[in-house]
């Protein structure tokens, strides 16, 4: 069943022209239980973490693939902020409008002043598919990288690339 969160993502996608395949599952919240389901998903899997600064005034989406591991204390060099922590879960509810376990790009929809800076792995450029939850962890949709770039211009973030 498709939830009213769920559904205003494939309206956006629609009216983007952006073409995506469903692929419904039971919930997982995590890269590990994802990769435990007994479902072929092709395409490239993504972790997305949510991130703030020190003084929890910035805030950050980075998007990488499922199997690397995020240096904090670089990444913030990289970006030239301060030291970055995960934001909690009343952080990741009010500017994104999600749970834990469905954190993806799409949760810009929810960010209304669009005050969250989305950090891409540059290793995503030129990826064909790549995958996300639509905002529920009961789901994962593909679309090509192309069209999350899309996505992500519309909604007017700043993201920069990131090694």
């Amino acid at each position: 069943m498709i939830n009213e969160n769920e559904q205003k993502i494939y309206e956006i996608l629609s009216l983007l022209e952006i073409k995506y395949i469903r692929y419904e599952h039971k919930p997982v919240n995590t890269v590990e239980e994802a990769n435990k389901l007994d479902i072929c998903i092709p395409g490239q899997h993504c972790k997305n973490l949510f991130l703030r600064n020190r003084r929890g005034d910035v805030h950050y989406l980075a998007v990488l693939d499922e199997a690397k591991q995020m240096d904090l204390k670089l990444l913030s060099k990289q970006i030239g902020s301060t030291n970055l922590s995960f934001a909690s879960q009343e952080r990741l509810y009010k500017y994104l409008g999600l749970k834990p376990g469905s954190v993806s790009p799409f949760g810009l929809i929810n960010d209304i002043e669009r005050s969250v800076i989305v950090l891409i792995d540059r290793e995503l450029l030129g990826k064909g598919i790549v995958n996300f939850h639509p905002n529920v962890n009961t789901a994962t949709i593909g679309v090509s990288y192309l069209d999350l770039e899309k996505f992500i211009k519309w909604h007017k973030n700043q993201f920069y690339y990131i090694q």
